[in-house]
């Protein structure tokens, strides 16, 4: 059977960040250019792509909501959930005319997701917060010190969440990618510590199918109810990313990320180009 040729007509895709967590969006509603694995892994590779922590679709919510979402992670495979993407397809789908703010719904293979969206002082800038549904927390796994802490939660994606001393001293390439073999289809890994504020935790993340990334929403979700969970924290936790800080709110049955998101380009790629150059 032979393969398709990759196709030649441009494609217009923008780039946007939420605290450094970066995407790719291609503005598709009427589901006219798939974007495969194999594209996706060229389009973020960060030297012979564009480069990026994932390639979203905007496309049409085919009555179940204003729009729908389709995630792949740079590695081409498909995630259930980004809690930053989904605010960058909002600022996507709102500069393209698809949707006015300040709210509207995207469907998500992790379910049901609103948007609320708040323009700032530019078209490039803005706040965007999202209800993140439920967080299903695994058991208290048991430690060696009663300083360090790990628990498994679910928040439309697996999380396993681990407490012990300043992030920053932690391997996270070493230790996440290791976590990921003991895992059956990965796990996304956040190592934090809380303080020295009330409410407040420090963050960095091995993301599935990505890597160390600077920031990770449902990564903040996960970190922010295992912390309260253990009794660490209130219901508004400021998560410290190293890409910068976003909020979530741990309101009864229902879960709040907020932060800022900024456009940074349009970028205009030929899909065979992009194809040819990953592969020198």
């Amino acid at each position: 059977m032979s393969v398709p040729p990759p196709d030649d007509r441009p494609m217009i895709l923008s780039k946007h960040h939420g605290a450094g967590n970066d995407f790719l969006v291609l503005v598709d509603r009427k589901d006219a250019r798939p974007i495969d694995a194999a594209l996706a892994r060229a389009l973020c590779d960060r030297r012979f792509g564009v480069g990026a922590d994932g390639v979203i679709r905007v496309l049409g919510g085919g009555g179940r909501a204003d729009l729908a979402m389709e995630l792949r992670n740079a590695d081409g495979g498909i995630a259930e959930m980004s809690g930053n993407g989904i605010r960058c397809l909002a600022q996507a789908a709102v500069l393209a005319g698809l949707v006015v703010p300040p709210t509207f719904s995207v469907w998500t293979l992790a379910g049901l997701r609103t948007v609320e969206y708040r323009p700032g002082w530019s078209d490039s800038a803005a706040e965007a917060s999202v209800d993140m549904g439920r967080a299903t927390l695994g058991p208290d796994q048991p430690q060696q010190f009663a300083e360090r802490k790990a628990r498994r939660v679910d928040v439309g994606n697996p999380h396993l969440v681990l407490l012990g001393p300043d992030p920053a001293e932690v391997d996270v390439a070493e230790v996440g990618s290791r976590l990921q073999e003991v895992h059956p289809g990965g796990v996304n890994v956040e190592f934090i510590s809380v303080g020295p504020e009330p409410d407040a935790i420090t963050l960095r993340v091995w993301e599935r199918g990505v890597g160390e990334t600077r920031a990770c929403g449902t990564g903040s979700v996960a970190a922010a109810a295992a912390a309260a969970s253990w009794g660490l924290v209130g219901e508004t936790v400021d998560v410290r990313n190293p890409g910068g800080t976003l909020r979530v709110e741990l309101g009864p049955g229902q879960l709040r990320l907020s932060g800022p998101v900024r456009k940074v380009a349009d970028v205009r790629v030929v899909p065979r180009s992009v194809l040819d150059a990953a592969h020198p």
